[in-house]
């Protein structure tokens, strides 16, 4: 049941045609990849975004719409910062009504032990300004009206925003396409076309593009593909369920989560829902390959993720699914252009029952719409962005582990200048690509 306007519901706005060459090519159209080309349309860099389905059709659009500094893994924080000012920036720009709102993100705690939680990110918002606080049980009952359940207290960053995926993206998009940006939707890249170890050219259903540099950000499908190019990278991708009500009386002007519920108000006055911290992942040659270095978020968090046997069919980490294929035969990315898995049936039950239980005076959640989404994560729950070493003129941005949609105009803006060679303003050692094979130890991000 999905009856916003998801950006695959409607008519190909980006139909191309394909360049014969350009400066700069990115492979998938979701929010990293077009902040990305936005930012060096914006400095006059040709550049052509492949996509394989539509525009922002997967996690782009799938997502909670929070934007939020809260709870951020410290080397992650100041690029999210960076991003809350692109957002407020980007909004204006692209002329279009995206629901982007300043209406804060509160974490609410059970008990005392919760609370002791969040003082390892008070001590980092502290380093960097923000404005979080933690609040006492008095003052998070009176957050949330109508609430059956006192808690223990909560910790809340006013300034942190929503915006509304679905519409957020696309309009990125056309603002990018405005700017110069060649979008070509319905088109799969299937190769890198690869000289003397550097890039020449990239190989798409529609013939080929030349090219000396490549931005790799296909969210749930970076690493089949570049396997296929010898390159190895840890990421794993979690099926996880969102609903949205109908218009429902306002409980929480902002976006709010515990343990059992995930929540947040949005444009029409409904709730965007999902259940705290439950994904599901789906078991495939790549879980198996990588799965040492997803012990330590295991053994940290064992009972987050439940897992099924197989992907479906033509599914990334399915056990069907290629993992090398001709650059002139269909590839993997064609025979599933977008993404679009079945929201659980049991989540969606307990995403009612668990909001329902904790707004009773709301007597019935009706849903508007509900669906699921692929999470692209990686072991240590921070992206890698960074060049590949291995070839010449290859760049990746992926992994961004369910933090994608918040920060993805200060990812985007540091990838154009990384693309440039120019400053990036940010330490990016903790994103490197290398630090699952250099013997380095994972380093886990936190779990908020």
């Amino acid at each position: 049941m999905i009856s916003f306007p998801f950006p695959e519901t409607g008519p190909i706005e980006h139909a191309g045609p394909l360049p014969a060459a350009s400066n700069v090519v990115i492979i998938g159209g979701g929010v990293i990849g077009v902040t990305t080309a936005l930012y060096l349309a914006k400095r006059n860099v040709s550049v052509t975004l492949l996509e394989k389905g539509r525009v922002a059709a997967e996690q782009s659009s799938r997502n909670w719409g929070w934007i939020r500094k809260q709870g951020r893994d410290a080397d992650e924080l100041p690029i999210v910062m960076e991003a809350c000012r692109l957002w407020q920036e980007l909004a204006e720009e692209c002329g279009e009504d995206i629901g982007l709102t300043q209406a804060g993100v509160t974490y609410l705690a059970h008990s005392d032990k919760d609370m002791s939680g969040f003082g390892t990110f008070m001590k980092i918002a502290a380093e960097h300004g923000l404005d979080t606080r933690l609040l006492n049980g008095n003052e998070t009952a009176g957050l949330f009206k109508g609430a059956s359940r006192r808690y223990a207290g909560a910790m809340i960053t006013p300034s942190d925003m929503r915006a509304e995926p679905w519409l957020a993206v696309p309009a990125l998009a056309r603002l990018a396409a405005r700017l110069g940006v060649r979008i070509v939707e319905n088109c799969a890249a299937r190769a890198l076309d690869v000289s003397g170890g550097r890039i020449s050219g990239v190989w798409t259903e529609a013939g080929r593009i030349a090219t000396s540099t490549v931005l790799v950000a296909g969210g749930a499908w970076s690493s089949l593909f570049l396997r296929r190019h010898g390159i190895s990278i840890p990421q794993l991708s979690v099926r996880a369920t969102v609903a949205a009500t109908e218009p429902l009386p306002e409980v929480h002007a902002g976006a709010a989560a515990e343990k059992h519920i995930a929540f947040r108000r949005r444009q029409d006055g409904g709730y965007t829902l999902a259940p705290g911290g439950s994904s599901l992942l789906y078991l495939g040659p790549d879980a198996f390959r990588h799965a040492p270095k997803y012990m330590p978020a295991l053994m940290n968090n064992p009972f987050g993720t439940r897992y099924s046997p197989a992907a479906p069919a033509t599914y990334p980490d399915s056990w069907s699914t290629p993992r090398d294929w001709a650059p002139d035969a269909v590839s993997p990315f064609e025979k599933r252009r977008i993404l679009n898995p079945a929201p659980e049936s049991a989540g969606l039950r307990a995403i009612e029952r668990n909001f329902l239980d904790l707004f009773p005076h709301l007597q019935r959640i009706p849903f508007k719409a509900t669906w699921a989404g692929m999470i692209d994560a990686m072991p240590d729950v921070v992206p890698i962005v960074d060049r590949a070493a291995a070839i010449n003129g290859l760049l990746v941005a992926t992994g961004m582990s369910g933090h994608g949609f918040g920060i993805g105009p200060g990812i985007g803006r540091v990838v154009a200048d990384l693309i440039q060679g120019n400053a990036t303003g940010h330490n990016l050692h903790r994103f490197r690509l290398g630090r699952f094979s250099d013997g380095s130890p994972i380093q886990l991000g936190p779990a908020l």
